[in-house]
């Protein structure tokens, strides 16, 4: 039955009213699962009728359902053909005809849609946006440059391919021409506009639009019709970058305007122009450094010109890199850099002040090193930095004269002139620090004509130890030590460490959470021996106090969206758990209830991403250290609000829970499962949970976990089946199939051959279909790996005898082709050490006790005999545990519904056979033991089939 509009809009409407939002919802899920739901959708978007919020609701729904169901891991369409073909059709004619916050929502979806067909399962999009162009309807034109950016900005981050390339003259061949037309006729509709600011801002956002795609299509390589219009095009970027009309300036101090949008847009194309194109765009250059100049000069400081100022700053640095840098050097020149330009955006000013006090996180994001908020301040430390790294000493020299002019400012009156000293440490630091900071270590390199050490005693460490120093040069004197914490020795740390700890305490918001940024990379920072420079014992000894007074900080406001809006306080938490390891002991029951607690508040409302990463990191680690020595107290404290979380569907918190589950069962690997887990594992192999994709990791991982724990009730209760079903999704799936075999060994491993034994040929059926019909480098490993792990268990009921009469089933003879092609000439290549030794274990165990080896494939036991002695050349040693937990930084884990990797409680690499500790050793006792066994057929087979090369090498293993 299709989806009822009216039924749908109603839906709609009430998942906006918070009392009814969740029925609705999981209504709306069942409306998913009809016929033509994405095309209803897209008649509420259309619906003029509709209320706005509705349409809003509609398009937004839209989106995220073409966003999970478009496409599945390997491309192929989830929707009915019919319904594809009628969501490509209708899209772009609505998204030129909707509102703009409606036009942004399609933009996604077609860009989602876009991800997986274009160009070659939809190439008429070109055609059919080309064809919509006017010359003057500025609504038209926007949606259809909003429909070609959201499309083509997908080129800026990829590497350079052939399938790009292609994709991208395809575009060119049609849009480029039409596209400077469009310029053009923007331009003349500017200039005809004049009196009209209606139609003038209409005009501006088309105008705004064509420089992101100015970007977008250059943003690979010079496309052939830009560099014959070349200076064309930068005379009329040029004319907009100085362009201004009144009409178009915001009333707002706060609020940048049109025009600071697209003047913003054509100074990020001028920086890839110079970076990438310099020998055609150089001669065009220098009308836009004066215009730049000209324009910071005069600027004023309200922040709706921040993002602007920031960009032009930005673009002065991309130049001062390149030979046209050589306009700077010179004392005078740069002393005019320094005061007219630099100084003014590196000053504190009121506005920011007052950021500082009244929304003090926002405060810190902008202001952190490699914070995406381009800011005043970093892009001058930027320019400064690179003027710096072409004329060391001027820039040097130049700007020591003001820092110690604003310091003697400061001590001149200290009460009032404090943003002097602000002004001069951060100058400071702006000339002491080369190259950028890194996330592990700060400033690593630094400039030889300054002396860090000597400015931290003479003007930072008083701040540091003042109970009254103002707040914000006590926050200076943290992120002092925060960036130069590599230049400062060992022992200088330990006297500053109590200092920071000290911060902790301090009511002030920045200066609290800035003191818990430097107590976690202190924490992290260790000496050439991989020792933390921090003592152990210092922290162990007083981390209950420290935890729990970051814990006192995290829930102040117990509202779920302030306790989770600072994460740099979970991350120091998280941080003190790694550091002291298993010092938590003592203190692990009040520490696992106040992350419980916050577990239990944020879950109805997750909106920090970053926070609930080192939430559940500092959980991991404290499972790792923890959960060996109490398992049972961990897994009945942590089941319930666990449990609670995946009933509610807290799709965000569920890819951690399930790693956290299974952490908790491997630290206790004795014992049958409890019920509480019992009941949980009911709700696993019922399959549902495994449709997110962010769970599939976690979950193999944990199932795995379950079934080491409790193979007999599972083959007692008849589970066996819907494992494999399990199994089955997984292999046929190229995103999923390293999980399916990290299923299927655990299968293979706890489950008793016999009660596998009807299942096999089809276990195998499935896998050999993979190889044959969609291969991959991956698959083919992992099945290589997956067919010795059978083969090594002949204690277990397998074997390579038991492996070659399952495939017989299958086909009769069907191993002979895989042996020879497959697994002999690839096992070389195994990555893994645990994969490559009991790939040796394997071949051994074939060459001492195979009957099919002597008699149906007597050339296969030359041929094993080959590889087994090239394994052995270099003898697998799988790595002990390493307990070093990497630091991962968030930002590159990458967040969202899919999977991020918990360090604290990562799986070990399991050694399947650590009994065997010296391999050669044990492959001659092996072989030996064999020959006996089999009244010395071992040597007969020697003798007969073995080359003298392969005699000489066996021998030495069995001397």
């Amino acid at each position: 039955m299709a989806t009822d509009i009216a039924t749908l809009s109603q839906l709609l409407q009430a998942s906006l009213d918070p009392r009814h939002n969740k029925q609705a919802e999981a209504a709306i899920a069942q409306e998913q699962t009809k016929p033509g739901f994405s095309l209803s959708l897209l008649h509420i978007v259309a619906s003029d009728s509709s209320p706005q919020t509705t349409r809003l609701s509609a398009a937004l729904y839209f989106k995220n359902f073409i966003k999970r169901n478009w496409v599945d891991e390997d491309g192929n369409y989830k929707l009915p053909q019919d319904e594809v073909v009628a969501i490509k059709r209708e899209l772009i004619g609505l998204m030129v005809s909707v509102p703009a916050n409606l036009q942004s929502q399609l933009g996604e979806a077609i860009s989602a849609i876009a991800d997986s067909d274009f160009w070659q399962r939809w190439d008429t999009l070109v055609d059919d946006l080309i064809s919509r162009l006017t010359p003057d309807n500025t609504t038209v034109n926007n949606g259809v440059l909003q429909v070609a950016h959201s499309i083509f900005k997908r080129w800026r981050p990829l590497f350079r391919s052939d399938d790009l390339f292609t994709e991208i003259n395809h575009v060119l061949s049609k849009f480029s021409a039409p596209f400077l037309q469009l310029l053009e006729s923007t331009d003349a509709l500017i200039t005809n506009s004049q009196g009209n600011p209606a139609a003038l801002k209409g005009a501006f956002t088309t105008l705004d639009l064509l420089v992101k795609l100015f970007y977008d299509l250059s943003c690979q390589d010079l496309p052939p019709d830009f560099e014959d219009h070349i200076s064309s095009i930068a005379g009329l970027l040029h004319k907009y970058l100085i362009y201004d009309n009144a009409s178009l300036h915001t009333s707002d101090e706060t609020e940048s305007g049109p025009q600071e949008y697209v003047r913003a847009g054509i100074f990020e194309v001028l920086m890839l122009y110079i970076q990438k194109y310099e020998d055609v765009f150089g001669p065009q250059l220098g009308q836009f450094i004066d215009s730049t100049w000209n324009f910071l000069m005069s600027v004023g400081l309200e922040t709706k010109y921040d993002i602007l100022v920031s960009k032009a700053l930005q673009f002065l640095t991309a130049v001062a890199s390149t030979q046209h840098a050589d306009a700077f050097n010179n004392e005078a020149v740069l002393r005019q850099v320094i005061e007219k330009v630099i100084l003014p955006n590196l000053t504190l000013r009121e506005s920011d002040v007052e950021l500082f006090e009244d929304e003090p996180i926002e405060f810190i994001r902008r202001d952190l090193e490699g914070s995406d908020n381009d800011t005043r301040r970093r892009a001058a430390t930027n320019f400064l930095r690179q003027l710096m790294t072409k004329f060391e000493g001027l820039v040097t020299t130049t700007s020591q004269t003001y820092i110690h002019d604003y310091l003697k400012n400061y001590t001149e009156d200290t009460e009032n002139n404090w943003k002097s000293k602000d002004t001069a440490v951060y100058l400071f630091t702006a000339i002491a620090a080369k190259g950028t900071a890194t996330a592990a270590q700060g400033i690593i390199s630094v400039n030889d004509n300054v002396n860090i050490l000597e400015f931290f005693q003479s003007h930072i460490a008083a701040d540091l130890q003042a109970q009254d120093a103002f707040p914000i040069l006590k926050v200076d004197a943290i992120k002092f030590l925060y960036v130069f914490r590599s230049q400062l020795s060992p022992d200088l740390w330990r006297a500053a460490f109590p200092l920071l700890v000290n911060q902790l305490g301090n009511d002030n918001y920045v200066i609290h959470t800035y003191a818990a940024i430097a107590v976690e990379r202190a924490l992290f920072m260790t000496d050439s021996n991989r020792q933390p420079i921090i003592p152990r014992s210092d922290v162990v000894g007083s981390s209950k106090d420290l935890l729990t007074h970051l814990f006192k900080l995290i829930t102040k406001n117990s509202a779920p969206e302030k306790i989770q809006e600072n994460e740099f306080l979970m991350k120091c938490a998280m941080r003190v758990l790694i550091f002291i390891r298993d010092g938590v002991l003592p203190i692990c029951e009040s520490i696992l209830q106040h992350f419980i607690n916050i577990v239990k508040v944020i879950r109805h409302n997750p909106s920090n991403p970053r926070f609930q990463y080192y939430l559940f990191e500092g959980i991991g680690a404290l499972i790792r250290f923890g959960a060996p020595q109490h398992p049972q107290f961990f897994e009945e404290r942590l089941y319930e609000p666990f449990a609670a979380c995946l009933s509610e569907g807290v799709e965000e918190f569920s890819p951690y829970l399930f790693q956290l589950f299974s952490a908790l069962l491997e630290a206790n690997p004795s014992g049958e499962l409890s019920d509480l887990y019992r009941s949980l594992f009911e709700i696993i192999i019922q399959g549902a949970v495994w449709e997110q994709r962010g769970n599939v990791p976690a979950l193999a991982r944990l199932l795995s976990a379950m079934i080491a724990r409790d193979s007999r009730q599972i083959v007692d209760n008849h589970k066996v089946e819907p494992i494999l079903g399990i199994f089955q999704k997984l292999v046929t799936s190229k995103a999923h199939e390293t999980y399916s075999f990290e299923l299927i060994e655990a299968v293979v491993a706890h489950i008793p051959a016999e009660a596998l034994q009807p299942y096999f040929v089809t276990i195998l059926q499935l896998m050999l279909t993979r190889l044959s019909n969609m291969k991959t480098e991956n698959f083919q490993q992992r099945f290589i790996a997956f067919y010795h792990f059978v083969s090594a268990r002949k204690d277990k009921g397998l074997g390579a005898d038991f492996f070659i009469s399952v495939t017989d089933q299958i086909q009769h003879d069907i191993f002979k082709p895989i042996y020879l092609t497959v697994i002999l000439p690839e096992t070389q290549k195994l990555a893994r050490p645990t994969d490559r030794k009991t790939a040796v274990v394997s071949f051994t165990k074939t060459l001492g006790d195979s009957q099919a080896f002597v008699d149906r494939y007597p050339k296969g036991w030359t041929l094993t005999t080959q590889r087994l002695i090239e394994l052995l050349v270099n003898p697998p040693v799988p790595t002990a545990a390493d307990d070093i937990i990497p630091d991962a930084d968030v930002d590159e884990t990458g967040f969202g519904v899919g999977f991020t990797q918990l360090n604290t409680c990562k799986k070990a690499p399991r050694d399947p056979f650590p009994e065997i500790t010296d391999v050669k050793a044990w492959v001659g006792q092996y072989l030996k033991d064999a020959n006996t066994r089999h009244n010395g057929r071992i040597v007969n087979i020697v003798q007969e089939r073995l080359d003298p090369v392969s005699k000489q090498a066996l021998a030495e293993y069995l001397s």
